[in-house]
């Protein structure tokens, strides 16, 4: 097959597909306009966000055979209209849930722990013990959203931290060992830290707003390494201001662009919510870097690898 490669991934992806048989072109610059004049010559391309991939690109692919994404979600491709046109879709959730689930982890450990502020206290010459006293996640419970790839990870991470783990799901019967599956009612009773793992669908867009986050019994604190569309940024400022939500880690944001690579060109952009976000010292900010490990670049390139080879 002639595959088109569009992002730069681990050298190890080109390697085993010339390997294989397959002929690969690279082309890291070139324009969605420019792609769409050149891309029925390819039974495959290999993308990870540079741009969406609609209908109208899909009409000029009349020759592919498959459509690889390199990163866990899809939403920047018309699943329907592809999969209509007989083209099989590959994506790598498996590659990098490991390395959310530990970011996921390590988020909670420093809100709860205040080791941002405390360094740069430290930092700053100022040696303040009592006001940065923690918190222990032993005995709190930890609600999860989502317990596909990525929410089973970080259940697992969970293990030996002696908290409770409860998970929700629109799919019946994901729960295991690592998370019990209860109602959305029973997880925002009982919740003390709240971490999303779904994916962006019509569903979970703007699924964290005023409403969701007041349903939820106690205070609680927000980790966000899914999909920033998926949290009202509006609300969770309330809800910061208010201790309604003690305190947020977030490595995905609202405003972030499809391609995920750029938030916003000039100061002038910034909406008064993330002016907010980036002031408070209960919040904690990662550029969408929770699957972004030496690692994971490996295995999600190696996830795709095996995948096209294993139907093609």
């Amino acid at each position: 097959m002639r595959i088109l490669h569009l992002d730069q991934n681990h050298p190890l992806l080109l390697e085993q597909l010339a390997l294989a048989g397959h002929h690969n072109d690279e082309n890291y610059t070139i324009s969605k306009e420019a792609t769409e004049k050149i891309i029925s010559k390819y039974d495959g391309i290999v993308i990870r966000s540079r741009f969406k991939i609609d209908k109208q690109f899909i009409d000029a692919a009349s020759q592919l055979k498959f459509i690889a994404r390199v990163g866990a979600g899809l939403e920047s491709i018309d699943i329907p209209y592809a999969e209509g046109k007989g083209i099989y879709l590959i994506s790598a959730p498996e590659g990098n849930r490991n390395a959310v689930g530990e970011h996921a982890l390590g988020m909670i450990l420093s809100l709860f722990n205040k080791l941002n502020r405390a360094d740069a206290e430290v930092k700053a010459g100022h040696w303040n013990r009592e006001s940065n006293r923690g918190l222990e996640l032993e005995g709190k419970t930890i609600g999860i959203i989502g317990y596909g790839n990525m929410g089973k990870a970080f259940a697992k991470k969970l293990k030996g931290f002696d908290c409770e783990v409860l998970c929700y799901d629109i799919l019946d019967q994901v729960g295991d060992d690592n998370a019990r599956q209860v109602s959305l009612q029973e997880l925002q009773e009982k919740t003390d830290v709240l971490s999303l793992h779904t994916p962006w669908t019509p569903q979970t867009d703007k699924m964290v707003d005023d409403n969701f986050i007041n349903a939820f019994a106690k205070a609680f604190y927000l980790i966000n390494t899914a999909r920033g569309k998926s949290v009202v940024t509006s609300a969770l400022v309330t809800a910061l201001k208010s201790g309604k939500i003690k305190g947020a880690g977030l490595d995905v944001l609202e405003y972030e662009k499809l391609s995920f690579e750029n938030l916003f060109t000039s100061k002038e952009e910034m909406p008064d919510p993330l002016k907010y976000l980036i002031t408070a010292q209960n919040v904690l900010l990662t550029p969408h870097i929770a699957g972004w490990t030496i690692e994971s670049k490996r295995k999600l390139a190696q996830t795709i690898v095996d995948k096209i080879l294993a139907s093609f």
